[in-house]
């Protein structure tokens, strides 16, 4: 445990560009590492990309699907490698609040490191996790580790809006992702959870490049103001779409969906402003939810929104996706296409956890994205929904 404190506090003190060089340095001091490597997943998930303090320690980038690091990283379980001599190298899932950073892989001298060491490595690895949250106010080394190519002004935009691609709490899992991950420009996602409220928008911004950029990025602006000042959900919708209006007097505007879920009970309220998808997996049977059609966001002045009610039973499973995929998965095939494609990309994912799903949707669908440039965005959400759990009590 002493080894674990001093762990947790050289993490702490060290400068935010340093953390790499701080986690090694105690690794090999405290637990006698030979080596350690730590590396973040990209913005595509495809790859664990090098977090490198120092350009003269090249490490090769591994893939998330086919490497003992991504099973680390997909199973969210440490991972032991066994090496010759005797040896093992650990890979330990960077996680905070369900958000998936990483993998710290530690190379121990022994092959078969004992139970209570691997805990505490993996706690090294949460505490890394959440000390890299804090010191990308400052740096921009981990931002840069997440590019296995250069970000277009638009997708910079978008990334930066975002708060995190998946998190988790005892009542629910969410995960999202955004194709093509370097050059998005006007989906995006964004949610926000309180002790009895998670708040979930998916917005899709008209338009092209940095355009469609800065129009969703006003109108996410707009619904995070009136949320953050307690607004009802359908009244977030109205304001947002007030500053919308007002900017573009009506010749832009921005496709959504708004949805709030009451934790304690399940009872979950739905504003459709011209919105994304949603199929609800229940019991083993999709079923895609229609709501009541409004008006997207900006398209008139001072349009009343009204918010309709959709009830969570525990076990439900919630997928949003984006006008971009709905029209992937049905290439000159029409709609029924399209949605029994959805239906089996969404049955065939059942079992993998929420943040690993949206992913998974999209390469499901691949084959109909049109070739390595899609000609438009493509977002997935994956609500899982666990319900309230009974408080714990000590028998």
């Amino acid at each position: 445990m002493k080894r674990l404190v001093a762990a947790e506090r050289a993490l702490r003190s060290a400068a935010p560009d340093q953390l790499p060089t701080a986690v090694r340095e105690v690794l090999c001091s405290q637990y006698a590492a030979e080596a350690v490597e730590f590396r973040m997943a990209d913005y595509g998930l495809t790859v664990l990309r090098p977090v490198a303090d120092s350009p003269a320690v090249p490490v090769e980038a591994l893939p998330v699907h086919r490497s003992a690091a991504g099973r680390a990283f997909g199973s969210q379980e440490p991972f032991v490698e066994e090496l010759d001599g005797g040896r093992a190298r650990v890979h330990l899932p960077v996680t905070v609040r369900g958000d998936r950073l990483g993998v710290l892989s530690v190379t121990l001298p022994t092959a078969a490191p004992a139970q209570a060491e691997l805990v505490e490595l993996a706690e090294v690895a949460q505490a890394l996790g959440h000390e890299v949250v804090v010191a990308e106010r400052d740096t921009d080394l981990y931002q840069r580790a997440r590019r296995a190519d250069r970000l277009t002004l638009a997708a910079e935009m978008q990334w930066q809006l975002l708060r995190a691609r998946s998190s988790a709490r005892p009542e629910y899992a969410v995960g999202a992702q955004l194709e093509p991950a370097y050059a998005i420009f006007g989906d995006t996602f964004d949610w926000s959870a309180s002790t009895d409220r998670l708040t979930l928008y998916l917005a899709n911004g008209m338009g092209e490049d940095v355009e469609a950029s800065l129009l969703t990025n006003l109108g996410v602006s707009a619904l995070r103001n009136a949320r953050r000042a307690d607004i009802p959900l359908a009244d977030q919708a109205a304001l947002a779409d007030q500053a919308i209006h007002a900017r573009y007097g009506g010749e832009a505007y921005l496709s959504a969906l708004l949805v709030d879920v009451d934790l304690p009970t399940g009872r979950m309220q739905v504003v459709d402003a011209g919105s994304p998808r949603m199929l609800r997996l229940r019991d083993r049977t999709v079923a895609t939810v229609d709501f009541e059609a409004q008006l997207p966001l900006g398209m008139f002045e001072e349009t009343d929104y009204v918010a309709q009610d959709f009830r969570l039973e525990p076990g439900d499973r919630l997928v949003f996706v984006s006008d971009g995929v709905y029209a992937a998965a049905a290439p000159e095939g029409g709609e029924q296409r399209g949605e029994r494609a959805l239906a089996r990309a969404v049955t065939s994912t059942s079992l993998l956890p929420a943040a690993d799903t949206p992913a998974a949707v999209l390469r499901e669908l691949g084959g109909g994205r049109g070739g390595p440039e899609p000609d438009d965005d493509a977002l997935v959400v994956c609500l899982d929904w666990f319900g309230k759990q009974p408080a714990s009590s000590d028998a």
